[in-house]
């Protein structure tokens, strides 16, 4: 199984509108791509919420049962075509993957 984690920081403004419209974009492109490969087990996207702390605007949580399901995940159209307004709206991303038994 392997575990892919990824944060971003987003930009105060960024495509004309404010960090909180572009974290609410940002969430719904990637709940879009849930289930869109075979061997994907979990898929959940947050977002940062007052009184909670949190260092970064959205996180993406997934689990994949192989290497090869994380690659066409990686690979996949939907997940490709999501990756330019991310681009345009962070200011920083972190990424974790690891391989548990």
């Amino acid at each position: 199984m392997i575990k892919h984690i990824v944060m971003w920081k987003l930009k105060d403004f960024a495509e004309g509108v404010d960090k909180a419209s572009n974290a609410q974009k940002v969430k719904q492109l990637l709940e879009q791509c849930a289930g869109i490969v075979p061997g994907m087990h979990a898929f959940e996207v947050a977002l940062a919420q007052p009184g909670l702390e949190a260092t970064y605007d959205v996180v993406l949580y997934s689990e994949f049962e192989s290497r090869a399901a994380l690659d066409a995940y990686q690979h996949h159209s939907a997940h490709v075509a999501l990756k330019p307004f991310i681009s345009a709206v962070r200011q920083d991303r972190q990424c974790m993957d690891y391989e548990i038994a």
